[in-house]
């Protein structure tokens, strides 16, 4: 499954001092992303995936956010400085999952 959006990175609440940036995934997309997986989530409820953001693409996890309804990527600093993004910045990401 490829999921592509444009989302706001965000940095999370419980880690601002250490500028923890995340994007999330729309919440149709996320529930689809649920129902696909179902019992093979590993810890944290996480999925893995293969991420891109410009001309930037690694492997990484999603993570569930009870909060928002949706899964929610981290976007590591190495990312944001190449793709010259920080929080506050609307980007397009492409989600692939792997492992599936």
């Amino acid at each position: 499954m490829i999921v592509e959006f444009e989302a706001e990175l965000w940095i999370w609440d419980a880690r601002k001092d250490e500028s923890w940036t995340f994007v999330s995934l729309p919440v149709e997309d996320s529930e689809e992303i649920r129902d696909l997986v179902g019992g093979r989530a590993r810890g944290f409820g996480s999925v893995r995936v293969r991420a891109t953001i410009g001309g930037s693409t690694w492997t990484t996890s999603i993570f569930p956010d009870s909060g928002r309804g949706a899964y929610v990527l981290p976007v590591k600093r190495a990312i944001r400085n190449a793709e010259k993004v920080s929080a506050g910045d609307t980007t397009p990401v492409t989600i692939e999952l792997v492992d599936l």
